[in-house]
């Protein structure tokens, strides 16, 4: 089956929800894993495609002494600014679609599933790219604590994150699979293996 008629599943959650961890969990099962986030990264590394827009757009200083975006200094001009947000967005957006068309065409594995945090906020333009939109579920409180845990960012700051992304509504009206992912690892592990299971049966359907 070519990477065209692959099942295509849209991975998505709000930050701290565990996307990377249900991510991991399908790639042991076979599925193919194109992740907007790793890819993101890739493109504001030092050299990265994106950063002589980026430094042209906001100046050197969002750079960091390896010449990498400095993701605290431009997440905080782009939360006091919208406009910059818009001008950052501008730029990587194209990019990042771009970089994730060219993994899922090399991608191997038996469907593709496409991890984007931002997948609901731009649903007009990816539900025709995708068969599935999966939505990894946990409750606010609880994505703060895990935000806080690793990243060591503020309340203040993980608020103001999420007030800024779908609501945990919002993504649950549209999705048509929810893993739950406020309890622990086995819980988690043993809902996608079944979910796992789903998709496999729809890709030899196909």
């Amino acid at each position: 089956m070519t990477p065209a008629q692959r099942l295509r599943i849209g991975l998505t959650g709000g930050i701290g929800s565990g996307k990377s961890a249900v991510a991991d969990l399908l790639a042991a099962q076979g599925a193919a894993i194109v992740d907007a986030d790793a890819l993101a990264h890739q493109l504001t590394a030092p050299g990265g495609l994106a950063m002589p827009s980026l430094v042209q757009a906001f100046g050197a200083g969002i750079c960091n002494a390896q010449g990498a975006l400095d993701r605290t200094v431009m997440r905080d001009l782009a939360f006091r600014d919208p406009q910059a947000r818009m001008r950052l967005e501008s730029i990587l957006h194209p990019l990042i679609g771009a970089a994730m068309r060219d993994a899922a065409s090399r991608a191997e594995g038996d469907y593709l599933v496409f991890v984007v945090p931002l997948l609901v906020e731009q649903l007009n333009r990816w539900r025709p790219q995708i068969d599935h939109l999966c939505v990894v579920d946990c409750p606010e409180a609880l994505q703060i604590a895990r935000v806080r845990a690793r990243s060591g960012l503020t309340t203040e700051t993980i608020t103001a994150i999420l007030a800024a992304q779908a609501t945990r509504a919002q993504r649950l009206a549209v999705a048509d699979d929810v893993i739950d992912n406020s309890t622990d690892l086995q819980s988690l592990a043993l809902q996608v293996e079944a979910l796992h299971a789903k998709y496999a049966a729809l890709t030899r359907r196909n």
